[in-house]
């Protein structure tokens, strides 16, 4: 949302093109740019994504939110997560915002979700397993055969 927003100013002839004669990046490309590890950027993604950056403050602290955050996911910095909430609260982007009140709301679930190393990741696949054998079986055969594609596909 935020990037829509900064971006719709130049679409709409408002900002300074990046470029002149050439297009702004779409909402995709920068949500891809912000969302990728900088150090997996290409340079001219990582450059384009620098300039924008520096032309508009409000994508600048959400870039930086958003890394905090993907640090905190993939490192198991669950113990950090207060203070990010704190600062996303704080910030005057809405919409991120709202997703750290929702994740405030079952605080320690989250925390330990970002802390802890067990996972239920292989129960929640074998669920949908099941969910999608029952759905393709819904109508044709009996329990006996079900229970036969259950068993069989492991």
């Amino acid at each position: 949302m935020a990037v829509q927003c900064h971006l719709r100013r130049y679409r709409a002839g408002l900002g300074h093109a990046p470029d002149p004669g050439s297009k702004p990046p779409s909402v995709r490309e920068v949500t891809s740019w912000i969302m990728t590890h900088p150090e997996h950027l290409r340079d001219d993604e990582a450059g384009k994504l620098h300039r924008l950056r520096e032309r508009d403050p409000e994508l600048d602290r959400l870039t930086l939110h958003v890394r905090k955050f993907a640090v905190m996911t993939t490192g198991r910095h669950g113990d950090r997560l207060e203070g990010w909430i704190t600062d996303v609260e704080r910030d005057s982007l809405a919409p991120l915002a709202g997703f750290a009140r929702n994740l405030r709301r079952d605080f320690d679930a989250v925390r330990n979700g970002l802390s802890l190393s067990h996972s239920s990741g292989a129960v929640e696949g074998n669920i949908n397993r099941l969910r999608m054998l029952k759905r393709q079986m819904f109508g044709r055969a009996g329990l006996d055969l079900l229970r036969k594609r259950v068993l069989l596909t492991r």
